[in-house]
């Protein structure tokens, strides 16, 4: 009979506690995602895949209105075979994803922070051809849009004091 009520004690102070140790929400006034957004103009894409990870990129830090910063941000992708069947055809693709990119300061030209992120995502191709290429292009799209959730967590992390 004690547990709930103690459990609602332990939720009620769990805020309290992550104050305590220094938590900060980053989308909160003052945080790191609020000296980003819309703070951000992004490099013109070359490539579709550059597309759909500036667009993903737009959409967690805003279009960029009151620039301070730029991104830019180079995209390579590649396929590697997963599974073939025992009639040698191929079942299932890997898709490979890097992503290099670099945050300068728009007033100085001083590159703030960059790195390389990467990750998969895969597709099969065990359907019929348009199956397949609608299996291709939507893991191209989950691809840039996993690269984009690390590109801004890295992003959230840097320090713009610099």
């Amino acid at each position: 009979m004690s547990s709930p009520d103690r459990s609602r004690r332990l939720l009620l102070l769990a805020p309290l506690a992550l104050a305590a140790c220094g938590f900060e929400p980053a989308f909160a006034p003052g945080g790191s995602g609020a000296a980003l957004y819309d703070r951000v103009s992004l490099d013109e894409p070359s490539d579709q895949d550059g597309y759909l990870l500036t667009r993903a990129l737009e959409e967690r830090l805003g279009r960029g209105g009151a620039a301070a910063y730029g991104l830019s941000v180079i995209v390579g992708t590649g396929e590697s075979q997963l599974a073939v069947n025992r009639s040698g055809y191929i079942e299932r693709f890997n898709l490979l994803g890097r992503a290099d990119y670099a945050l300068r300061d728009l007033d100085t030209g001083q590159i703030i922070t960059s790195g390389t992120v990467e990750n998969f995502t895969a597709y099969s191709a065990t359907g019929t051809t348009v199956v397949t290429l609608a299996g291709q292009r939507d893991a191209r799209e989950r691809l840039m849009n996993i690269l984009a959730d690390q590109i801004m967590a890295r992003l959230l992390t840097a320090d713009l004091s610099a």
